[in-house]
């Protein structure tokens, strides 16, 4: 059973102070884009395949699914979603990763045994140059 791996949209987004408030729907749909690689390559200390869920809220719900990434758009709070998944995935046996630095989102869900990672761990081809994909590639194509 693949890894679900669980992206907290409004804490990455905002993570790097690029403008992101000046088009938040436009920002979200850039990291949905980035995430594609993960569901085959993996997050750091996570090799893949893993299925990939972006959680997001407020001004940027409607963003739709990709191939290789699925879009939930939460009723409410962001955070109580992305809580429910991690308890869903524990129920039935499934590893989960939540990507995302709020610490008390974090406390949450590693009551139901998932393991986190910062934001930069799937911050790759966003243009801040970092990259958590476990194969060592950028993500970019350079091969590097």
């Amino acid at each position: 059973m693949r890894i679900l791996l669980v992206v907290d949209a409004a804490n990455v987004v905002g993570s790097v102070p690029d403008g992101w408030w000046r088009d938040r729907r436009g920002a979200t749909e850039r990291l949905r884009d980035a995430l594609v690689p993960y569901g085959e390559r993996g997050v750091a200390g996570h090799p893949g395949p893993v299925e990939t869920v972006l959680v997001v809220e407020g001004a940027a719900r409607g963003v739709e699914s990709v191939p290789g990434v699925r879009v939930e758009s939460a009723p409410g709070s962001g955070d109580d979603r992305i809580v429910e998944l991690a308890a869903e995935a524990a129920a039935a046996g499934r590893g989960c990763v939540v990507a995302t630095a709020d610490r008390e989102l974090r406390r949450r869900v590693t009551a139901y045994g998932a393991s986190c990672v910062g934001p930069s761990a799937v911050r790759q081809r966003l243009g801040d140059g970092t990259s958590g994909l476990t194969d060592g590639t950028s993500g970019a194509g350079d091969g590097t």
